[in-house]
């Protein structure tokens, strides 16, 4: 075993012999330090150690990139963790073990989401996952994941809030499920603390006037048609039937599953696969085996028994809204809603605002918030509340009492038709 300082002198002079796979210089002041020459010419500097009775040799680099003083400054360290009692190889080899962000969320969305969400929310938590995190953080160690890289992200959405609080979300359930599985600490989520964009409020009612509209439209998409609409600056548009002639039916069983979301206040996705085997007709309710929410009846008004009493049943096909392909639902309501919203004029109504607009007539007509969420399906109170300030017969009662008494003060105790609070009666 060849000993001396190890100066940059002597590792230039440190050679390979000939049949040798390497030559070692060990200094003679620090003790444990070395390094090794190899055939190819390379030299790298190592350390050596005992630990649990082993000898152990760390690697600390390669002679260029390093100095000598550099080396042994590094050796210095990793000898005194050494004598701290604990393995630098081993804590290497633990580091170089854990699982970049992409492979915990792979493994996240095969053994929890897949399991215990629904499809379309694994689904969703895939398309944000490869359209904005995996990009950004994919091939970084889980644990390497910091709140600064979250808010840069974050920020960077800042176009679209609620895509950029969502993704968010989704960081952090990757990092929670992680967590429960002791690969990183819980309160390490890098998700946490940053603060969210603020709510835009998605809900829309219809106006009564709007519902009229709606209804012309969808009578009119079933019977004489709607107009569509020609690029004329297209070679085929001088083809095409004359303005006047440019009308189009609507498939009915998307008028009819309009007609549906309307009247039940149904999910999107409730009303499309719901299948003719769950209609209990004489009950007027569909039992849903499945849902966002779990199991759940749709209750039926004698307006939609009527909608389905018009539907004809497809044979091989269970559903009560079929699609085009064989045994399968109708995919989406996208295009014959954007033809009835042009001719309907109803500016950015979205689908599920049906949904909030039956909800809405039910609280202005102060039918109660807990029936409301049985209607609705909701299973938190709190997701009801939001039409709570829609409820106006209680307070319509109240100013009136107020204001009516005001009023007889300052007509000089005049009597004035003050309307009794507690029952609802004018006196």
């Amino acid at each position: 075993m060849t000993t001396g300082r190890i100066t940059k002198r002597s590792v230039d002079a440190l050679a390979c012999p000939p049949g040798k796979d390497r030559e070692f210089l060990w200094d003679d002041a620090v003790s444990g330090f070395g390094v090794a020459a190899f055939p190819s010419g390379k030299k790298v500097y190592v350390a050596q150690y005992r630990h649990g009775g082993r000898s152990r040799r760390a690697t600390i680099g390669e002679h260029g990139r390093l100095t000598p003083d550099e080396a042994r400054s590094e050796a210095k360290q990793l000898l005194g963790i050494v004598e701290a009692g604990s393995d630098p190889i081993a804590e290497r080899r633990a580091a170089r073990e854990v699982r970049t962000f992409k492979a915990v969320a792979d493994d996240f969305l095969s053994l929890h989401a897949a399991t215990k969400r629904k499809a379309r929310t694994v689904a969703e938590y895939r398309r944000i996952l490869q359209a904005h995190i995996l990009p950004v953080i994919g091939a970084r160690r889980i644990m390497d994941v910091r709140r600064a890289d979250m808010a840069r992200l974050h920020a960077g959405l800042v176009r679209t809030p609620y895509e950029a609080n969502r993704t968010l979300a989704v960081v952090s359930a990757v990092w929670n499920w992680a967590a429960r599985r002791d690969e990183v600490a819980a309160d390490g989520n890098p998700a946490k603390a940053i603060e969210r964009y603020p709510g835009q409020g998605r809900e829309r009612f219809l106006t009564s006037e709007e519902f009229a509209r709606l209804g012309d439209t969808l009578r009119l998409a079933e019977t004489t048609g709607l107009p569509w609409q020609v690029d004329e600056t297209k070679p085929a548009a001088r083809h095409a039937p004359n303005a006047g002639n440019r009308l189009r039916t609507l498939d009915p069983f998307a008028v009819a599953a309009i007609r549906l979301l309307i009247l039940t206040g149904g999910r999107l996705r409730e009303i499309l696969d719901a299948q003719w085997q769950n209609v209990d007709i004489e009950r007027g309710v569909i039992f849903l085996p499945d849902s966002k929410t779990g199991r759940k009846p749709v209750y039926l008004s004698a307006a939609a028994l009527e909608v389905l009493a018009g539907l004809p049943r497809i044979e091989g096909n269970p559903h009560i809204i079929p699609g085009e392909k064989a045994g399968r639902p109708k995919a989406d309501l996208k295009k014959p809603w954007a033809a009835v919203c042009k001719t309907a004029e109803l500016e950015g109504v979205r689908l599920h605002d049906l949904r909030h607009s039956f909800a809405s007539i039910g609280a202005g007509a102060s039918m109660g918030l807990p029936v409301i969420g049985k209607l609705l399906g909701h299973s938190q109170a709190a997701t009801t509340h939001r039409y709570a300030h829609l409820d106006a017969d209680p307070l319509r009662r109240a100013v009136e009492t107020i204001g009516a008494t005001i009023s007889a003060a300052m007509d000089g105790g005049r009597a004035g038709n003050v309307v009794a609070w507690a029952k609802g009666k004018t006196r």
